[in-house]
C-alpha cells in the first residue's frame, strides 16, 4: 500500500520458476527439480529438533537476504552508484501467531558504507519496493529494515 493506495505487485510475466519439493517435511531433505539443491533438513534446537540441518527460517533468510541485496545494487546503479562492499543480513524469526498457528518475522540488516545515512535510507526504500520478496511479504510479515 503506498499512499493509502493497493499497490498490484503480481508479476505482469513469469521469466523464471524455481521447483523444490520437500521429502519428510521439517526432519527430512529438500531437493531443487535443477540438482543444484539437495539439503538435509532438521526441526532447530530451539523448536525441540537436533538442528542437524538447515530450517525453513534459514532458508527463507537466505532467500530474503540474496533477493534483497540484489535489488539495492540494481536501484544503486540505476540512481549511478556503485554498492560495491554492501551487504544484507537477514534474520528470520518464527513463532506462534493468535489464530492457533505460525508467523515469521525478518529483520534486515544492511550495510552500505560508500554511501551516506540520507541517501542510504533512500536507496533502501526504493529496493523494498523493488524486491519480489518484500512485495510477497508486505501486509503479511513484519518487516524491519537496520541501517548499519
Amino acid at each position: 500500500m503506498i499512499d493509502g493506495t493497493v499497490v498490484d505487485t503480481r508479476p505482469t510475466k513469469i521469466m523464471y520458476v524455481a521447483e523444490a519439493t520437500a521429502h519428510g517435511g521439517r526432519d527430512g531433505y529438500v531437493t531443487s527439480q535443477d540438482g543444484q539443491l539437495e539439503l538435509k533438513v532438521a526441526m532447530p534446537p530451539a523448536l525441540g529438533g537436533d538442528g542437524n540441518g538447515t530450517n525453513p527460517e534459514q532458508l527463507f533468510a537466505a532467500g530474503y537476504s540474496a533477493c534483497f541485496h540484489n535489488a539495492l545494487v540494481l536501484v544503486g546503479r540505476r540512481a549511478g552508484y556503485d554498492l560495491s562492499g554492501s551487504t544484507v543480513a537477514a534474520k528470520v524469526g518464527i513463532g506462534p501467531n493468535k489464530q492457533r498457528g505460525y508467523g515469521l518475522a525478518v529483520a534486515l540488516s544492511v550495510s552500505l558504507p560508500v554511501v551516506d545515512q540520507d541517501l542510504a535510507t533512500k536507496l533502501v526504500d526504493a529496493a523494498h519496493e523493488v524486491c519480489p520478496y518484500s512485495n510477497a511479504t508486505r501486509g503479511n510479515i513484519e518487516v524491519t529494515i537496520l541501517l548499519g
